[in-house]
């Protein structure tokens, strides 16, 4: 069963139409059937790939009854992701810490912003010892940008993904952090923790960075993401990096060109490419929708390029398949697949 995923009204009266042969949405001043920079103009209805399979399975019920208990805050449900059912399924999760307001106001983001008031101390442990109760084979650890607190909430992540060990001995860690304003003590604070995956999302090419981002600053994002790298080095552990972009925002192909060779010049071993869907009339319009044939072009563009994994689909988000990327990922998938015959011993699965 699949369903549509929301999609833009236009006032009464409105006639949108659009070119078959370059499937794109121009909001403009919010209304459809304004051209955009390429001349086409706003479809009324997402196109036949944007569409997300009806959250089912026992797994998926069974997941979602007990977060429902444990009341933990998941992005999955936040943020209405399309692929909440496939995770959730193969017991994955996202779940949000330090909150839910962010005291940055990007222009793609539908999570509240303002000033936070919240916070609590206990939630590594009561995190940690909800997410035992789950049993995750991956969990992806996220928060609100809190630029508030004197070391931006780094702590939080580190002594969750402590607690989190010593519940989940086992279970695939990955951190999705915000930039820390760059600053090299706050990241060697969660990486201290070792986490599997370290993610920051660098978001979208570098020209749309500031209407984007607002915040954020492309270079201070590479600063980052090539500093995990060197600090899981020194500390002599193996972690993987990651980051995401969104298309759709009216960026060309050789701007995201650019952005994945940057990605890879500071050694990002993961990256995630998905379409931006406008949350509301109050963000960023949606300039173009790519097609599926596109995403799979920019897929072997970047695995060529040299990184270890690639998602890149219309409804990828940053947390799509996290499972299978954490360094060990394929031995623990072939123990997943493998069988016990009747002596006792484990049976590899076909082929």
């Amino acid at each position: 069963m699949t369903r549509d995923l929301p999609m833009f009204t236009p006032p009464d009266g409105a006639l949108p139409g659009h070119r078959p042969e370059l499937p794109s949405i121009a909001m403009g001043g919010g209304m459809a059937g304004v051209a955009a920079a390429d001349g086409s103009t706003a479809l009324r209805r997402h196109p036949d790939w944007i569409r997300s399979r009806m959250p089912s399975g026992e797994a998926y019920h069974d997941l979602k009854g007990m977060l429902r208990g444990l009341a933990l805050n998941t992005v999955c449900e936040e943020a209405r992701c399309p692929n909440i059912g496939e995770c959730w399924d193969q017991r994955t999760a996202t779940i949000m810490i330090l909150g839910d307001t962010c005291t940055r106001s990007c222009g793609f983001c539908a999570v509240k912003t303002g000033r936070p008031t919240w916070f609590d101390d206990d939630e590594p442990r009561r995190v940690a010892e909800a997410i035992g109760q789950l049993g995750l084979e991956h969990v992806v650890v996220t928060s609100v940008a809190r630029d508030d607190l004197p070391d931006g909430g780094a702590r939080i992540f580190a002594e969750t993904i402590t607690a989190m060990r010593g519940t989940s001995p086992g279970m695939g860690i990955e951190v999705l952090i915000p930039d820390f304003d760059g600053s090299d003590d706050r990241l060697r604070t969660v990486m201290d923790a070792r986490p599997d995956i370290l993610n920051h999302n660098l978001e979208t090419v570098k020209r749309l960075q500031k209407p984007v981002r607002k915040r954020a600053r492309w270079d201070r994002s590479l600063y980052v993401l090539r500093r995990a790298k060197e600090m899981a080095e020194e500390i002599g552990y193996p972690v993987h990096t990651k980051s995401s972009l969104m298309v759709g925002l009216g960026e060309t192909r050789s701007e995201l060109t650019e952005a994945f060779e940057a990605l890879r010049a500071v050694d990002v071993d993961i990256l995630t490419v998905g379409q931006y869907l406008r949350p509301s009339m109050q963000h960023l319009p949606l300039e173009r929708y790519y097609h599926p044939d596109e995403f799979a072009d920019m897929k072997v563009e970047a695995l060529a390029l040299g990184f270890r994994h690639v998602e890149s689909a219309p409804l990828v988000r940053s947390s799509y398949h996290a499972r299978d990327q954490v360094p060990g990922a394929e031995l623990k998938r072939l123990r997943r697949q493998a069988t016990i015959d009747a002596d006792g011993r484990v049976v590899p699965a076909a082929g």
